[in-house]
């Protein structure tokens, strides 16, 4: 495999939202943080959206976006600022979890 296939591969796992930029895409970003330890979470700012990825997993909790925000916070909200995602997508009443299941 080549070293741009293989850094292309690597991108293909990145998992996560693609946010329309403002408050709430930067709470997200801080409660990816606090809800993935360990992970290294990826910001690439586009100015009008922000993609928000983390390696095959990202679990994004209420209560953490509702401590970002300084403000209650309902997840199905989250669908308003949400112009697209990466990976698969399950959604709870206090979370939301981007995943894929195989990894490249």
């Amino acid at each position: 495999m080549s070293t741009a296939a293989a850094g292309q591969a690597y991108h293909n796992n990145l998992v996560g939202p693609v946010m329309r930029a403002g408050d709430l895409a930067m709470a997200v970003i801080e409660a990816a943080k606090v809800d993935n330890p360990g992970k290294d979470i990826y910001v690439d700012d586009k100015r009008a959206y922000i993609r928000i990825h983390a390696e095959q997993e990202m679990i994004l909790r209420q209560a953490t976006i509702e401590e970002e925000l300084g403000r209650p916070f309902r997840m199905n909200d989250l669908e308003v600022d949400l112009s697209s995602f990466a990976g698969q997508i399950e959604s709870r009443d206090d979370s939301v979890r981007f995943y894929f299941v195989k990894k490249l």
